[in-house]
This record gives C-alpha cells, structure tokens and sequence, in this order.
C-alpha cells in the first residue's frame, strides 16, 4: 500500500457536456463512468487500471482514496475530488487532497497541463502528450451515429484497439507530467501549503454546497425570451424579405440596396456607428434596433443556470480558486458570476416583476415594461435563492481597493476619511477643487467629477481612463479630462508616488538581480526566472521571465487576457500597483472567509469580488455580526480601515 502520497489522474465518460455543464452536472449524469484510472504512489512508477475494459482498482488504493493519511494529489483536483466522489458514493474530502494546478497559477504559469509543461521547459518524457484532445473527443464523449460507425453513440475500446492503447499512454503522461510540475514549481513555493490549503478547502466546500436555482422563474425566462425572440425574427424577415436575417452576406446587400451605404461588418460594437451613417432610413434603423436585441447575451445565463444545476436544484462549481493567477483572485464559471447584470429597478418594481416572470404571466410582463428583455436581465441574480428555512445575508467591503490603495501608499488624508466614516467622492472632489462639497449640500455638482476620477484615475489612468468609465455621458466635457487628471494626482501625491516607487523598483530588481524595499511588507525579489513581489499577508506575486525592453519597457510571459494564449505581456508602475492592491483586497477577503466558516460555521453560498453570499437559518448568526466580522482588524494589516456593509434578502440582489 502507498505511505504517504497518491499522485491521480482518471480519464471519464459522460453523455453530460463538461465545460458547459461543470463537473458536478456531469458526473452525477447516470451515463458517468470513470474509464482511466492512473496513479504514482510516493513518486513510483505510474500505473493505469484499465475500468472500462474489467478492470478493478487495487484494494489498497481504494482504501487510500478516504485514508486521511494518504494525500491525493492531481492538476485540477476539484475534477478528481467530484468524480471520484459520485463514482463510489463516498465524499473524497478536500483536506486529504492537494491541487497542483494551484501551484502552477500561484507562479504565474498558464492553465493547462500542457501548457504549463512547456512553459517550465519540461522535457518532451515529462510532458502531456499532444494527441490527447483528438483521444478525449473519441472516447470521452458521444459520437455522431453514422452509416460507417454502425449508427453507435459511443466509442468503445474495442472500436479501435490501436488508440485505446494510445490513450492509456496518454494517461499515464498526465501522471508524470502532474508530478514533473509539482516537482519544479514546489521550491519556489516555501511554505505555500501551509499558507493557502485551508482556503482552497474552504473554496472546494463553497463550491460543492453550491447555491439553489429557483428553476421556475429560470425557465419562464427562458420561455419568454424564445417567444420574443420569434416575434423578432418574423418583423426582421418581413422588414427585409430575407429568409435568413440573420446571414451578415444579406444583411450588408441589403442595408447597401436601401442606402447606398457600404457595410463592412455588423457586429454588436459597430450598431451604433451604423446607424448614423445610414441616415434617414426607418426600415434599416429598426432592423438594427431589432438585431441589437437579439444579439443579446445576458439572458443567455438563464439557459447556462438550467444546463448547469444539479438534480437537487443547486448550482454547483461557480468559482475557481486562484482564477486570476496574477492576483490570485477567484474566477467566474459557468455562470460567469461577476459580470451579472445590475438590477436597476426600485425594490418593489424588482419584486413584482420577479413575481410576474415566476407566474407565467407573460402579457402582463410585455405589457408593464417596455423593454422585456432589460427586465429580465435585471432579474437575473433574482434567480439564486436561499434553500427553505434560510434568507441571504449579503456582505461586502466597503470601497476596498480604495481603502488598501490608500493605506499602501501612505495617503493619510484618504485614510482619513475612511476612517471617520466620510464619503471618498466628495473628498476627493473636494481635495481637488480646494472647496467643501457635500452630497446634497454645497457643491453638491462637484461629487461627481470626484466620483469618475476616483473610479477612473487610482491606477495611473488619464484622459481615456475617463472616457472608458464614462466621463462624457456624465456630463464632462472633452476639455475638462486632463486638468481632471492633474487635479486628483495633485491632491494624491503619495499615491502618484506609490506607482513610480514600484516602477523604479521592479526596474532596478530587473536590471541587477538585488532584491527591493518598496514599502514596509511590499518586497521584491529575483527567484530563477521569476520576479515576486511579497504582500503584507506573506502571499507573493509572481512574473514570469520579466525583461526591459529596447523601447523601455518592462514586459513578462503570461497569459494574454482575452486570446488565453502565453506571450509577452507589456506592464509598468501603475500596472503592477493594480495587481498589488486587487491582491490584497483578496486576501482580506480570504481572512474574512476564514472567519466566517471558520469560527461561526457560516454556510457561504458563493461570491462575487468583494462580497459574500451566505445562507443563514433562523438560529445562525445575525446580520450585524457578519458584517463586523468582515469589517475586523487584519494582523497583517495594521492600520488599514476595514468596513463592511451587509443586507437580508429572499433572492440575491443588490442592496
């Protein structure tokens, strides 16, 4: 039997689609079977045991998988922990496993096996085979019935001998290279288990409680956003006599034989600019009208909630631990929880079209507000509702990256403020403008401006920093954006300061290789390839490869936001300032998850950025305690004015 670490990999069959569907949907589907099942015991030699062809699992390791003197290691362990977890009915329990994957992002590494292997300059024995996708798409999910295959759904073993042995290969190298990563990424890593692993299991239990869905109201939405849908796309085809007006081809001749104008793309984001060059044209200015409605997305989270729920009504698997591995902040899935559209409506309205929506009631609904499908975007979070017996407690911090940005940069005068409780807005606008301003009081029309420069200008942000928040819907003028910008850096001088410190730091670690002092508990040093930047919590960041340009600047490997791919991203001063405050506004927020779970077993659901979502029963803790455990002095943090806010709800809504 092994002593003391099984190193895991499986491979698995489910008629249930992963990615969209999460794992938790996909391995409770009765067609879920595990197929592969690869292990190392103490670093020895990978085996696999072939399930699907007859095989059993040796005794001792089945008893290993719950001994909590065995540690169970995989890349991604939250997919092992659950399928393992439903295929022999017993909890595989987060404490007794270890997440290499998490080893990986805290280094700033990319996210796949593969990619972190080649990323690390793995040898080709150490690293994840490549033909593994096409393996996967053959035998790891249905297949199209044709007359060739014999009209099967599946492929078996015995429908290609030859690649099942491949496939076996190939997880037998997921093993080794698992254990290659761990390997290379552990020295870096000091004592981060000990550090982060209490986290990571609090986050596996918030993800496999998972958060109720109030299927009802869901499935109504999704019924009247078809029906108006279908409304759409009979007026699109009687307005243009397309077939399909929805072929970008048509589109552009049309809109072309109506106006003469030539129409290079119609995509969501080119609507509005297309529309004033078509001028005086009513048919094509309510066919854009039309199609900017039905390209919509937010509604679409209403069919992904119903794709994603569990038979026991909850959605399980919204968050990921480390998701955002240049600050180590979670990650939305599934759901995608943090771009949740914002219900503007007034309480009341907001309940009463919930109620509607749950009746069915869908001329009623059309006929009270003139844009259904805004409503039902607003009523999106609705959908997440407390098991019965329970309310929501919502908490969340108070303006935390404003308060962490200040405490790091010294900026007493912001501190200040925080500290007595004062609104930042019109401080700020007042700290510019040299002129007292109140909110309802005298210059009242200031707090404004203070409101777009401090949401817009804390990370080295200028003219178009303002516009990208939105200055001139607001009411600025083009002409009042850079004395904006000059005002709030001169009346945050310390911050401004902040920035550049960092910058001239992260050159001077860059060019010599000598570890930097930028502020007491904000360190930076040189480790191999790799530059790390030391938080008050001890946590640090990671940057991989980082260089100086020929143009000057300062650039590392990463994952590119938006392409996913790995490349050269380019960073300076005020960059790095942004990851260094997010990350820390995460640890405070792990520290008051800790406590929560912790010390009063509350039950968090999920949550968003900076607030969390609990499930509280009538004998549980209160409101005000909540909030004032959030709102705790931090060790690590002397000095930094915490203040959380909390609301009861029903449904998950914005106070």
């Amino acid at each position: 039997m092994c002593r003391a670490i099984l190193c895991i990999d499986i491979e698995t069959y489910s008629e249930v689609e992963l990615v969209s569907s999460g794992v938790y949907a996909y391995a409770e589907h009765p067609s879920f079977e595990i197929m592969l099942f690869g292990y190392s015991c103490d670093g020895g030699p990978v085996k696999v045991v072939d399930f699907a062809r007859g095989e059993e699992l040796p005794t001792d390791i089945q008893i290993a998988l719950t001994d909590p003197d065995v540690l169970k290691t995989a890349y991604n362990a939250n997919f092992e922990r659950v399928c393992l977890t439903h295929y022999y009915g017993e909890l595989m329990r987060p404490e007794q496993w270890r997440d290499t994957k998490i080893l990986a992002a805290e280094l700033g590494l990319p996210g796949s096996l593969a990619e972190v292997g080649a990323a690390l300059g793995l040898p080709e024995d150490k690293q994840k085979i490549k033909e593994g996708r096409e393996l996967i798409r053959y035998f790891a999910k249905p297949c199209k019935p044709t007359k060739a295959n014999g009209g099967r759904t599946r492929n078996l073993p015995e429908h290609d001998p030859e690649k099942w042995e491949k496939y076996i290969e190939y997880n037998r190298q997921d093993v080794v290279a698992e254990m290659a990563i761990a390997e290379k990424c552990l020295p870096y890593l000091g004592g981060w288990w000990e550090r982060e692993q209490d986290l990571w299991e609090i986050d596996q239990e918030i993800n496999d409680r998972g958060v109720r869905l109030d299927r009802q109201l869901a499935e109504n939405a999704v019924r009247l956003d078809k029906h108006i849908k279908a409304r759409y796309v009979a007026e699109a085809k009687a307005l243009t006599g397309m077939e399909n007006p929805n072929s970008p081809t048509q589109i552009k001749e049309w809109i072309k034989q109506e106006t003469n104008v030539e129409v290079d793309s119609i995509a969501k984001d080119k609507i509005k600019s297309l529309l004033e060059r078509v001028g005086d044209a009513p048919k094509v200015e309510r066919f854009l009208e039309i199609r900017t409605q039905l390209a919509r997305t937010s509604i679409a989270k209403y069919s992904k909630m119903l794709q994603c729920v569990c038979k026991d009504g909850r959605i399980r698997g919204l968050t990921q631990f480390y998701g955002a591995n240049r600050t180590g902040r979670w990650a939305g899935r599934l759901v995608q929880l943090q771009n949740l559209a914002k219900n503007k409506m007034p309480d009341a309205e907001l309940d009463a079209a919930r109620g509607i929506l749950r009746a069915g009631e869908f001329d009623l609904f059309e006929a009270l507000f003139d844009d259904p499908a805004d409503a039902m975007s607003q009523l999106i979070r609705t959908a997440f509702i407390p098991r019965e017996g329970c309310r929501f407690v919502v908490a969340d911090f108070s303006a935390i990256e404003a308060r962490v940005l200040a405490w790091l940069a010294g900026e007493e005068w912001r501190l200040d403020v925080f500290k007595d409780g004062g609104d930042i807005y019109c401080a700020s606008a007042s700290k510019m403008f040299k002129v007292p301003v109140e909110k309802h009081g005298i210059n009242g029309h200031l707090r404004q401006k203070g409101k777009i420069a401090e949401l817009a200008l804390g990370y080295g942000g200028a003219e178009g920093a303002l516009k990208s928040m939105g200055a001139l819907d607001m009411g600025l003028d083009e002409d009042e954006l850079r004395p904006l910008v000059n005002q709030w850096r001169t009346a945050n001088p310390h911050v401004t300061r902040f920035w550049w410190d960092v910058d001239k730091c992260a050159r001077q670690l860059i060019r010599t290789g000598r570890a930097q002092i930028v502020r007491p508990g904000i360190r930076m040093r040189r480790t191999g390839k790799l530059m790390r930047i030391e938080l008050p919590s001890g946590r640090e960041l990671s940057y991989v490869m980082p260089r100086i340009d020929a143009h000057d600047s300062i650039t590392y490997m990463g994952t590119i936001q938006g392409t996913g791919g790995w490349g050269r991203i380019e960073t300076y001063g005020p960059k790095i300032v942004e990851n260094i405050v997010q990350a820390v506004a995460r640890d405070c927020l792990a520290e008051s998850m800790r406590r929560l779970t912790r010390r009063f077993n509350v039950r968090i659901v999920f949550h968003v950025h900076d607030e969390v979502i609990c499930e509280v029963g009538e004998d549980d803790i209160g409101i005000e305690l909540i909030a004032a455990t959030m709102g705790e002095p931090i060790s690590w943090a002397p000095g930094l004015p915490l203040n959380a806010d909390a609301y009861e709800c029903d449904f998950y809504r914005k106070d």
